[in-house]
């Protein structure tokens, strides 16, 4: 089997990490495929085994990969996601720091998960992902989110407004500092924190969320996935900014981005006894208070 790995830094606290997976991939007799810049950080701190193969773009991936390891946090997990896009290669993200909501895997439990990926005694998770279109094609083959895309105000303290269409249907003009178009994925992160709601995996929705809305009575909203929205941005200044999974980029005033589900899913790898439902109670500490 030849698994890729993928992570952002190799520091002293998770050299060793990095270390213990290679040696149980050499003792499964899996081989390793590693991306190409990481590979220049591990040929400075240790030695990688002899057959050690190296990746650098997403069409690697149709290419005899059979899984996708990354290392690191979420924001890791999210950059591991760009390379496998429509290949169909699984993924199983394990935790450098601390846990995750996607990188749910700690470091502790490396061992034991590669033992059950072996076993096969795991399921895939599909996890949907949000695909936009502009007229100036503003991020070109990258145009995809596993999280969300995110309409915000630039270089003001004004709010904007955010003209939002329903399937051709006009929703509302949001009055704010901006709005989020999340997957179910991404309602654990940005849309979270601007108080939209915890959807689990597998739901068929996307879920809009203003940011810092003007009217109180405007409220995250949960829609359907297989409608198109198409979203149009005005303000006082000339460009706005988009951002698809936290890469940014400066869009003209009225210009008009359709978003939609993608057409395709990601695999991700998960076990019996680490869940969603365990990810999220332990990461968001309910139980912790003993009066409840």
């Amino acid at each position: 089997m030849n698994v890729a790995v993928y992570g952002r830094k190799v520091n002293k606290q998770t050299i060793s990490c990095f270390e213990r997976l290679f040696k149980v991939l050499q003792e499964y007799g899996w081989r390793l495929i590693v991306e190409a810049e990481l590979k220049k950080q591990l040929d400075n701190k240790t030695v990688l085994p002899a057959n050690t193969g190296v990746f650098k773009k997403h069409e690697d991936f149709h290419d005899g990969i059979d899984l996708m390891i990354s290392m690191g946090g979420d924001g890791t997990f999210i950059e591991s996601v760009g390379f496998i896009r429509d290949s169909n290669v699984p993924i199983l993200g394990i935790n450098t720091g601390r846990l995750g909501f996607l990188a749910n895997i700690s470091s502790d439990q490396i061992e034991a998960a590669l033992f059950l990926v072996k076993e096969k005694q795991f399921e895939y998770q599909l996890r949907s992902l949000l695909r936009i279109h502009t007229e100036e094609d503003l991020f070109g083959e990258e145009n995809f989110a596993l999280n969300e895309v995110t309409f915000h105000k630039k270089d003001t303290s004004s709010m904007i407004t955010v003209h939002a269409t329903l399937e051709e249907k006009y929703l509302n003009s949001y009055w704010s500092d901006g709005l989020i178009i999340a997957t179910p994925t991404g309602s654990t992160a940005y849309s979270l924190s601007c108080g939209g709601p915890i959807v689990t995996p597998g739901c068929k929705v996307h879920i809009l969320t203003p940011i810092a809305p003007h009217n109180l009575n405007v409220r995250p909203m949960v829609v359907p996935d297989h409608m198109p929205i198409k979203i149009k941005v005005e303000g006082r200044e000339r460009k706005q900014l988009i951002s698809i999974d936290g890469k940014s980029k400066s869009i003209k005033q009225g210009t008009e981005v359709m978003i939609e589900k993608a057409e395709f899913m990601i695999n991700v790898i998960k076990f019996e006894d680490n869940n969603f439902l365990d990810t999220i109670r332990n990461k968001m500490m309910w139980g912790i208070d003993k009066r409840n």
